[in-house]
């Protein structure tokens, strides 16, 4: 797999423009991947910055009321997940190389690994390429864009459950790929939303939404202790032996 510097000479037809002055990423650019992520590599201070569906976004500081204790929150409850299966990673804030107009860096997400059966890969420069199989977003002022051009752009490539906590709202959506949509996860025995893509993964989302920690880890717990959860596990477990045979 080329490098991300690699597809950028190739571009410029091979020549190395590591010392020429590069233009800043500024809202609003209309570029493709690799000049997106050649700039954004050259901007070592630019901590956010998106491409979806070829247009760069540069968010705005964000609050901890309405930002970072939700980001907080639920990668909490996506880590307990991720402690109790192997075979699946979590990520926080990374960029995702998912197509030539889109390289999103989604709030959270979780990954089966590749030696597991998962459906992403990993370049030399360490980037994901694919889509995960769950993405996670804490929508405040980005809600506008988080649900429409971002989840075109997921849904497309091949994202398998979307999440988007509408922080103003108190509203948590959870959506399932089917048959070439993403459609609304119906909530189950009390309110609690179960995963589709990821056995054993529940959420209650008045808890979460309302801060009761301790409500979330039970209803997560839960799920992990379900035979649907082991049977995954087991299943993970599978794919990984025949990856090393």
């Amino acid at each position: 797999m080329a490098s991300v510097t690699d597809v950028s000479r190739a571009e410029d037809g091979g020549t190395n423009h590591a010392h020429a002055p590069l233009p800043p990423l500024t809202n609003g650019d209309h570029l493709t991947q690799a000049e997106f992520l050649r700039r954004y590599s050259a901007m070592p201070d630019l901590h956010n910055a998106e491409l979806v569906e070829g247009v760069v976004y540069t968010p705005s500081p964000v609050t901890h009321k309405h930002h970072g204790a939700p980001h907080f929150a639920l990668i909490t409850w996506l880590g307990l997940y991720q402690v109790h299966t192997p075979g699946i990673e979590g990520g926080d804030n990374s960029t995702l190389r998912l197509d030539d107009r889109n390289a999103p860096q989604p709030d959270s997400f979780l990954v089966i690994l590749p030696t597991h059966g998962g459906q992403v890969r990993f370049d030399a420069d360490g980037y994901i390429i694919g889509a995960p199989e769950l993405v996670a977003e804490v929508a405040a002022t980005s809600a506008a864009i988080d649900l429409n051009a971002k989840k075109t752009a997921y849904l497309r490539n091949g994202v398998r459950e979307y999440i988007v906590w509408r922080v103003f709202d108190r509203t948590i959506d959870w959506f399932v790929a089917r048959d070439g949509r993403f459609d609304r996860l119906s909530p189950g025995e009390g309110g609690r939303l179960e995963s589709r893509v990821l056995p054993g993964l529940w959420l209650d989302p008045d808890a979460l939404i309302g801060g009761d920690r301790m409500s979330v880890d039970r209803v997560a717990r839960q799920g992990i202790a379900t035979p649907e959860h082991a049977a995954f596990v087991a299943r993970l477990h599978e794919h990984a032996a025949k990856a090393q045979s």
